[in-house]
């Protein structure tokens, strides 16, 4: 049959939505979750970098304002409200598209920076499997909870991680010891390692984009 994409819509965040480059029997849709400062007019470039016409994509602000931009959770201070608040705003964000006829498999993340560490957070506890997890120059909170607070499908998800050897912002090392703790607890995570600061590289995003197309 012919399939016309919805026009995908959220309440718990500021949005915007991009229909996917094709027509397709079902709706697959990347949530995306930028960085500190930043918003959704960060990553508009995505849907043409990544070029995948199957893809739609949901662009979203986090709750709080910052300089001129949006934040996760504070910066600087006690971050584990915002985290804690933010998660249960993405869970919900994922119940409304599925109740809006998107299966939860066709769910895809893609976070960076502290976006990275929401998409991380939510992969790891969310009830449901989700279609794929990219998390970009990030770390994990709440590492020692770990791997008590796992949902029970965790081990299910699947993610792909990575950063750069040479990130200012999120150090290089302690991130990467952490995605390796997860991996030994029964984590489904490949991690790929780039010579770069706290930004996103075009060779990079062709690695998302092949692994993404291995996940649809």
């Amino acid at each position: 049959m012919e399939y016309l994409s919805l026009m995908l819509t959220t309440q718990c965040f500021e949005h915007r939505y991009i229909s996917p480059g094709k027509k397709s029997e079902r709706e697959r849709v990347v949530v995306v979750l930028h960085g500190l400062g930043d918003s959704w007019r960060g990553f508009t470039f995505l849907p043409e970098a990544l070029g995948i016409d199957e893809f739609s994509y949901l662009l979203v602000n986090a709750p709080d304002s910052y300089y001129g931009g949006f934040s996760w959770y504070d910066f600087g201070g006690d971050p584990v409200p915002g985290i804690i608040r933010s998660r249960e705003l993405i869970f919900q964000l994922l119940k409304e598209l599925n109740e809006q006829g998107v299966a939860y498999s066709d769910i895809f993340l893609f976070g960076f920076s502290q976006g990275c560490l929401m998409a991380i957070d939510v992969g790891l506890r969310c009830p449901e499997v989700l279609g794929g997890i990219c998390a970009i120059s990030g770390h994990v909170a709440f590492m020692e909870e770990y791997p008590e607070d796992f949902s029970s499908v965790a081990k299910q998800q699947h993610f792909l991680l990575t950063h750069g050897h040479n990130d200012p912002m999120v150090p290089f090392e302690p991130a990467a010891q952490q995605f390796q703790r997860l991996h030994k607890m029964g984590i489904d995570l490949e991690f790929k390692a780039y010579d770069k600061v706290h930004t996103i590289l075009q060779n990079e995003l062709n690695d998302i984009a092949l692994w993404f197309r291995g996940r649809i």
